[in-house]
């Protein structure tokens, strides 16, 4: 049986409306397996947040600061349907990432999001340590996690003092870790502790590495901690999670420990991790962080000298991008823009 021209068009009008409808369901109902990447909040890291000091100083005098110093965030929305998706990305404001670079398919959101805080917890660890070794107030270096079953499970215990390391003295986890680098596996190293407000001398027979069996392995992880029992530095900065606040929250304790003033009174944003010796690293998102720190008002941006290719491609205008890779070249950049002097750019 065939169909007439009039039928004909009625079935071709109502197969075009079933395919329409399908598409517009699959289009706002399904979710693409994307994130979409912008601007995040910033946060002042000399003001405050939910009414506390973003980072909090007690046991000390601080000087009074202005201006502002605020680490960046990038936004992450996720669960979007392809028309979400694709609204997103035509805006501009927002690239496309595959979800699984930020969700792993081994891990539930859940893990994803304890990682994160991790990483701040360590971060903020990073920026005390960084700070207070640059400002020459005392640190140690103590034991911060012993791996079960290492050659130092039965002798290190988390929170001694390593004062010393096969008779070399350490300071930092870097002169820590070469110490012990210069033995092979199977020497036995005396190690000088500190435990409880007790001296003594312990000795560990070293592993191999299991990445290098040729080097000597603790078995344990090291960091620099505050040595002064009076002064306390704790962070608020909300839900916030990764390293990348690292750099700014070294700079806003050093603002608040030293005479002067870092911003000298302007507003400065921006990024990077940071570690306890002041190395500045990369991060990612740099574009967004950069948009969200001009949207907010910054007008000059401390970019990690690694992120600054990137971070050129797409600057805001009005913001100047000030490269920096280590602590001691963050200060004395913001010396050069507050004395009006030519600042290392990217």
């Amino acid at each position: 049986m065939s169909l007439q021209p009039g039928h004909r068009r009625i079935a071709t009008v109502a197969v075009t409306a079933l395919v329409f409808v399908a598409l517009l369901f699959v289009g706002t109902t399904v979710q693409v397996p994307f994130v979409a990447l912008g601007p995040g909040p910033t946060v002042n890291t000399l003001g405050t947040l939910d009414d506390k000091s973003v980072v909090d100083i007690t046991g000390t005098p601080t000087d009074p600061t202005t201006g502002n110093l605020n680490l960046t965030t990038v936004s992450v929305t996720d669960g979007m349907s392809m028309f979400q998706a694709l609204g997103m990305w035509i805006s501009g404001t927002y690239t496309l990432e595959p979800r699984d670079r930020l969700y792993p398919p081994d891990q539930s959101p859940d893990d994803v999001q304890q990682q994160n805080q991790q990483d701040m917890t360590g971060s903020e660890d990073s920026a005390t340590a960084a700070a207070l070794r640059y400002l020459n107030r005392p640190t140690k270096v103590v034991v911060a996690t012993v791996a079960p079953g290492g050659p130092s499970a039965d002798v290190l215990r988390q929170g001694d003092q390593v004062l010393t390391v096969a008779g070399k003295q350490v300071s930092t986890t870097a002169e820590m870790q070469a110490a012990v680098k210069g033995n092979a596996p199977g020497a036995v190293v005396p190690i000088e502790i500190d435990r409880g407000g007790t001296k003594q001398t312990v000795t560990v027979t070293l592993a191999a590495r299991p990445d290098n069996p040729k080097v000597g392995y603790l078995g344990v992880t090291p960091e620099v901690v505050n040595a002064d029992p009076a002064l306390k530095i704790s962070y608020n900065v909300g839900d916030i999670g990764g390293p990348s606040a690292g750099m700014m929250l070294t700079l806003a304790v050093i603002d608040r420990l030293s005479p002067g003033e870092l911003t000298h009174g302007k507003f400065i944003a921006g990024t990077g991790t940071i570690d306890e010796d002041g190395a500045v690293g990369p991060i990612g998102g740099i574009t967004h962080k950069t948009r969200a720190a001009r949207d907010a008002g910054a007008t000059v941006f401390l970019v990690p000298q690694r992120n600054c290719a990137e971070a050129t491609s797409d600057a805001p205008d009005g913001l100047t991008l000030v490269k920096v890779d280590n602590l001691q070249g963050a200060v004395d950049a913001l010396g050069d823009v507050g004395a009006g002097r030519p600042a290392p750019h990217c």
